[in-house]
């Protein structure tokens, strides 16, 4: 498959996603997509669509505990799912742009 990402490896067009695509770039970025992992792209996509911008680490951590629960929205939840950085690598298999917080 053949994807059409950015220098740093973030799908160009958000709208080209689907689940075949966040397969691929999990595989990429040595993750194993589990259901907790679709609840937290599936998340940030419709956080994305809704706000059209992308939170910075707190703010993301806050909005998963919001909408998920507590359970979920804390940082060594969402780290064990994200070891190399739960922010960057949500919104990069969800498709969606590298968020400007993230180096």
């Amino acid at each position: 498959m053949e994807l059409n990402l950015t220098e740093q490896g973030f799908l160009v067009n958000y709208f080209d996603w689907n689940e075949a695509i966040a397969a691929e770039l999990a595989i990429q970025n040595k993750i194993i997509l589990t259901p907790a992992h679709w609840e937290i792209l599936l998340f940030m996509r419709e956080y994305y669509m809704q706000f059209n911008y992308l939170p910075n680490t707190r703010i993301f951590v806050k909005a998963v505990a919001n909408k998920l629960g507590t359970e979920k929205g804390n940082s060594r939840y969402l780290q064990h799912l994200f070891p190399e950085s739960p922010l960057k690598m949500s919104c990069k298999l969800a498709g969606l742009p590298k968020p400007p917080t993230c180096l």
